[in-house]
C-alpha cells in the first residue's frame, strides 16, 4: 500500500520522563512510503537532487537514565584526558573496511538519499544502516568504500521504531566487517569516533572525534521539512560532530570496536549527536535476518497498491479531506490521469461515500492506476474487508505480501461502484 502523509507541523508531545520508558507499539508514528525525501532523522541522507538535507533537529532530549551521570559540558571538560586514549587514525583503519556508502532510488520521489552503513556479517553479506536511509527506496545500491565499486543491495527488513534496517548486498566479493562491541560498557566520558559519508559526497569517509556525553537518552526529533517526528530511547549522546550523511554509519571506541549506530543531531544549547547502542540493533537485525516479521519488523518490501492517501484515521472522506486541505491548502483541479511523484493535493471533487480511504492521487504504472483509480475516489473495502479511513487502509493492506491478489472496491465522485481483482505490487520501503 503507499500512502502520502499530509504535513502536521503541530506541537511536539512530550517526552517520557524516565529514560528507561519502552518504545511507543508499533503505529504510533503513521507509516507512510512517501514522508518525504527526509521523514525524521534528516542527519541520514542527502538528496541527489536538491542537495544536503536538513539535519535532524532534536527537539528534546530526557535526562541520562539513573546511575549515568554527566553532560556535554561536563564530558567536554574531559576532552585532553580522553584525546589520549583515542588513536583517531588506528581506529579509523580498523573500522573502514566495513564502512559503506548506501544510494537509496526513491522512484516515487525522484530522488536519491544517501547515507552510511557497515557490514555486520561479511559471510552473509548483511549491512545494517538506519531505516530513514531507505524509506521510501524502491531499490539500494551499496558501494564498500575500501573499492569504491557499487553492488545492488536487497532491503531484508526494517524496524520503523527502532530506525534500523538490515541490507544484503548483491555480487560483492570479499566483504569485511567491523568488530562489534557492546554498548553496555560505554560511559561518559569514554572518547569515541563517529565514521561517515558527510554529505553523501562518497569516497574516504569522514571522521569526527569526540566523547560519550550522556547514556540513556530519549530523544524528540523532527524534520522541519515534512513536520514528521520520531521519539527513540536509549540513545547514546556524544559529542562528536555527526553531519547529513552520517546516518548508519558507526560509531567506534578506542579500541576499534562498535558501539554504536550515528542517527540524529542538535540541540539548543550544546549541540550533540545522537546513536543507536549497538546492544539494541544487533538482536534486531539478527530477527530480520532469519526472517521473523514481528509488529515492529517489516520482513523484505512491502506490498503496494501505488495510491496517496491523507494521513488520516478519520471514516468521513470529506473530512479526511477538510483536513488535509487546512494542512496543505492546496486543491487538485481534476481526478483523471496519474502522478509520477508525490504531488498530493486534496480532491476538488469527492466521492459520495460515508466511510472509506479518499484517494488524493494515483501513481503511473501502479496496481491502482491498471486498475483505473483516480484523485476523489473513496476505497471501501479491501479483500472483502471494510475500510473505515486511511489509516484502516494501510493496515489491511500490511497483511498482504507483494503478488498477492486482492479484490478492491471504491466510489467514483459520480457516485458510481467500481471493483477490480489487484496484484500488488513491491512497494518502496519504509
Amino acid at each position: 500500500m503507499h500512502e502520502g502523509d499530509s504535513r502536521d507541523g503541530g506541537a511536539l508531545n512530550p517526552p517520557a520522563e524516565s529514560s528507561d520508558h519502552p518504545p511507543p507499539p508499533a503505529g504510533t508514528h503513521p507509516p507512510g512510503l512517501l514522508r518525504a525525501l527526509l521523514t525524521y532523522l534528516v542527519v541520514a541522507a542527502v538528496s541527489a537532487v536538491a542537495g544536503v538535507g536538513a539535519t535532524l533537529i532534536v527537539q528534546r532530549v530526557t535526562a541520562p537514565r539513573p546511575g549515568a551521570s554527566g553532560t556535554p559540558r561536563e564530558a567536554a571538560a574531559d576532552r585532553l584526558k580522553g584525546a589520549a586514549a583515542l588513536n583517531d587514525e588506528a581506529v579509523y583503519h580498523a573500522v573502514e573496511p566495513g564502512v559503506v556508502d548506501v544510494a537509496a532510488d526513491l522512484r516515487y520521489l525522484q530522488e536519491t538519499a544517501k547515507g552510511t552503513g557497515f557490514v555486520i556479517d561479511a559471510a552473509a553479506d548483511l549491512v545494517l544502516t538506519n531505516n530513514h536511509v531507505i524509506d521510501g527506496a524502491t531499490s539500494v545500491t551499496v558501494t564498500p568504500v575500501t573499492s569504491g565499486r557499487s553492488y545492488p543491495a536487497r532491503i531484508l527488513g526494517y524496524d520503523r521504531a527502532d530506525d534500523l534496517a538490515l541490507l544484503q548486498v548483491q555480487g560483492a566479493p570479499r566483504l569485511r566487517a567491523v568488530t562489534i562491541g557492546s554498548s553496555a560498557r560505554a560511559g561518559v566520558g569514554m572518547p569515541v569516533l563517529a565514521i561517515g559519508n558527510e554529505g553523501g559526497k562518497g569516497g574516504s569517509p569522514t571522521i569526527a572525534p569526540g566523547l560519550i556525553s550522556g547514556l540513556g537518552r530519549t530523544i524528540i526529533a523532527s524534520d522541519q521539512s515534512s513536520g514528521l517526528t520520531e521519539t527513540l530511547y536509549g540513545m547514546l549522546q556524544t559529542s562528536a560532530n555527526i553531519r547529513p550523511g552520517d546516518s548508519g554509519g558507526p560509531l567506534a571506541g578506542a579500541d576499534g570496536r562498535v558501539i554504536g549506530i550515528n542517527t540524529a543531531a542538535g540541540g539548543s544549547t550544546v549541540y550533540s549527536g545522537y546513536a543507536i547502542p549497538i546492544d539494541r540493533a544487533m538482536p534486531i537485525a539478527r530477527q530480520i535476518a532469519a526472517g521473523r516479521q514481528g509488529t515492529r519488523i517489516q520482513i523484505g518490501m512491502p506490498a503496494f497498491l501505488g495510491v496517496l492517501l491523507p494521513d488520516s484515521g478519520n471514516a468521513d472522506p470529506r473530512r479526511q479531506a477538510s483536513q488535509e486541505l487546512h494542512q496543505t491548502g492546496v486543491v487538485s483541479g481534476s481526478g483523471r490521469g496519474c502522478t509520477s511523484g508525490d504531488t498530493t493535493a486534496t480532491p476538488a471533487s469527492i466521492a459520495p461515500a460515508g466511510t472509506g480511504a479518499l484517494v488524493d492521487g494515483v501513481l503511473c504504472g501502479t496496481p491502482a492506476d491498471q486498475a483505473g483509480l483516480f484523485a476523489g475516489d473513496v476505497i471501501i473495502s479491501v479483500g472483502g474487508r471494510a475500510v473505515t479511513s486511511p489509516r484502516s487502509l494501510t493496515a489491511l493492506a500490511g497483511r498482504y505480501r507483494p503478488g498477492s491478489r486482492v479484490a478492491l472496491a471504491w466510489v467514483a465522485p459520480g457516485g458510481s461502484l467500481h471493483t477490480a481483482v489487484v496484484t500488488l505490487a513491491a512497494g518502496p520501503a519504509g
